[in-house]
């Protein structure tokens, strides 16, 4: 059972380090073409911002569900330090329960229903469904919560699924 999660945990981290790198580049590509239109050709491309909106948001949902999954998110650690084994394994598994909790019903269930609400509304200058941007938080959500069973499964185990 924990090969497989850590197959599982390590195709994860893999699936979305690329997605969001190929985001990243493709951003970045998409700004300097702006840049280019706008200050060479004195004629902006205004198609570029809306996508870039678009993609800045699900590189946020994305490096979320990495953060989650690789344990890599802001925390306050300070005050866990100060305290004494048992009590900062419970504390560690409260926020694991509070962030699996968080992703089931806010980010996959809400975002279904977000994305299902808009889908009969459309972006300004693409013309494109506005479900398919409000798509990315179910999708992340669903990686959060395999994340966060892992995790939980870490917590109670005490051994670490890399």
């Amino acid at each position: 059972m924990i090969e497989l999660m850590t197959k599982v945990r390590r195709g994860i981290n893999a699936l979305l380090s690329t997605i969001a790198a190929i985001i990243l580049i493709t951003m970045s590509a998409l700004v300097i073409y702006q840049v280019f239109t706008r200050y060479v050709l004195n004629n902006p491309a205004d198609f570029t911002e809306e996508i870039i909106r678009y993609l800045l948001i699900w590189i946020c949902f994305i490096g979320a569900a990495y953060a989650f999954n690789s344990r890599q998110h802001m925390a306050l650690l300070f005050v866990q330090n100060q305290m004494n084994p048992p009590v900062k394994r419970a504390l560690v598994i409260f926020s694991d329960v509070l962030i699996l909790l968080f992703a089931i019903f806010v980010m996959l269930v809400g975002g279904v229903k977000l994305a299902v609400s808009a889908r009969q509304e459309f972006s300004a200058l693409l013309g494109i469904p506005r479900s398919l941007v409000y798509a990315m938080a179910p999708i992340a959500g669903a990686f959060t919560v395999v994340s966060q069973i892992i995790n939980l499964v870490e917590d109670f185990t005490g051994m670490e699924i890399k």
